[in-house]
């Protein structure tokens, strides 16, 4: 314990942590640092082990020297849990990219249904607003830039320490007024909703998934997904000055909830399942179509493919099928295929636009817009091959396999078929339950987003 000059009345928690990866809903702590100094100026260090409950990846033993004899015996995080808040409590949270050591310990804590909250400083942020000039802000950087005691690099303990020196260091030697500038830029807060606890900005995750914005009863106002969540949100709010959208939501907003996933594409399905769902009065591009429809093409002998409009509810999606676009209405399916009509010299007839007896010529003919399949003045095939050659661009992608796929994203399972989501597990014995719960509805904003990860799929065996 030892005691030293004080530039920041508060009590401050100088802290770093060695973890099994860099997802905090995944992974786990395996080693916590805390230099803790009082309002008084007094400094005590503490540095914990922790069994993380998992293997320690080879690349994270090498990184950190940590390896899994070192947490063999190591207490897990539930037996320190209450020694770490102590040291914790009341004290300003700093770290180097302090969401990270702050999202591990909350996730931690919250598996043992614990709430930890704590304001939160970072020493990266705060390096670029003091030192602006300068590209890099990474512990290494500091070092060389300010001369810190480095004695073991990546070691909780050892980079709390040079946390510290960094704090020390500033406060040395510049000028307090820009210190101070720098802090209360890192405090200020976006305008939230006035009926929303400021407690919600800590306790949103950094994770990706899906939020969902609550007014006065239980169907949600908004659905929304993030890489981000606690990004996302809060841009809500921190530009509602700009949009008159934003305004308007933010003023209703009394609740936030959240579901947060593996990664990208299951915040994607998930925000399209739920919008369908709920149908939240301020989504409008992923409402719910019962009217989604396509464009097949029937083969009526000698060459001649008709186009046939079939409700895309009715399509496997198999590698055998053709179909051209996905439309909201009969109408706007029609009014596309006239337009590709004109711009091509299609028949209106043979494509079953206008109905006139067999052999009689077609309107478009007539006004010499038709090259006259109609009449024979043009074979049924070569029609065929300008048809399919016009459609092309509209052409939907086949399923690619015999039976459903999973995609696999972080700890998460995504199970899929036939363009069609049926949601996400965690475990192989969820996927079978999965299966037996029967095919949602074909979407189309889900087609558009397994469409683009083709490449991630593997099928079911």
């Amino acid at each position: 314990m030892r005691r030293e000059k004080i530039h920041d009345m508060r009590p401050l928690a100088f802290v770093d942590l060695e973890t099994t990866g860099a997802t905090a809903t995944v992974d786990r702590i395996t080693e916590i640092g805390i230099v803790e100094v009082d309002a008084d100026g007094t400094v005590r260090e503490w540095q914990q082990l922790v069994n993380p409950g998992t293997r320690i990846p080879p690349f994270i033993e090498q990184l950190t020297g940590i390896s899994n004899e070192m947490v063999a015996d190591a207490p897990s995080f539930a037996d320190v849990a209450a020694e770490t808040l102590r040291r914790l409590e009341g004290r300003l949270f700093i770290a180097h990219n302090a969401r990270f050591d702050y999202g591990f310990l909350k996730n931690e804590f919250r598996r043992l249904d614990v709430t930890f909250r704590a304001p939160v400083l970072c020493t990266v942020k705060l390096s670029r607003a003091l030192f602006p000039e300068h590209k890099r802000h990474n512990l290494d950087s500091l070092i060389e830039r300010h001369g810190l005691a480095a004695e073991a690099r990546h070691r909780a303990l050892a980079d709390a320490q040079l946390i510290h020196q960094f704090w020390q260091k500033i406060h040395a030697g510049l000028d307090s007024a820009a210190i101070e500038a720098a802090l209360k830029a890192q405090d200020a807060h976006p305008s939230l909703p006035p009926h929303l606890d400021a407690g919600i900005v800590d306790d949103l995750p950094d994770t990706p998934g899906v939020y969902l914005f609550y007014g006065e009863n239980a169907l949600p106002l908004y659905v929304g997904k993030a890489k981000n969540i606690r990004q996302r949100v809060l841009s809500h709010f921190a530009a509602d000055h700009q949009s008159a959208k934003d305004m308007a939501l933010s003023q209703q907003v009394k609740r936030i909830d959240w579901i947060e996933t593996a990664g990208e594409i299951g915040a994607l399905l998930k925000e399209a399942a739920l919008v369908k769902q709920l149908q939240p009065t301020h989504n409008r591009l992923l409402r719910k179509n019962d009217e989604l429809c396509t464009w097949t093409l029937i083969d009526e002998g000698e060459g001649w493919l008709r186009p046939l409009l079939a409700s895309a509810q009715d399509l496997d999606f198999d590698i055998r099928a053709s179909c051209y676009g996905l439309f909201k209405s009969t109408k706007e399916a029609t009014d596309v295929l006239r337009a590709l009509a004109t711009e091509h010299h299609l028949c209106d007839a043979l494509l079953g636009l206008e109905k006139t007896a067999p052999g009689k010529p077609c309107f478009g003919f007539q006004i010499r817009r038709c090259k006259g399949a109609c009449v024979g003045n043009e074979p049924y095939a070569r029609h065929t091959m300008r048809l399919v050659g016009a459609l092309a661009r509209l052409k939907l992608a086949a399923w690619p396999l015999n039976g459903p796929a999973l995609i696999h994203e972080g700890d998460e399972t995504h199970l899929v078929a036939g363009w069609r989501y049926l949601g996400t597990v965690k475990s192989e014995e969820d996927i079978h339950t999965l299966l037996a719960t029967g095919r949602p509805p074909f979407d189309r904003d889900t087609y558009k987003i397994l469409a683009k990860h083709v490449g991630r799929m593997k099928p079911l065996r």
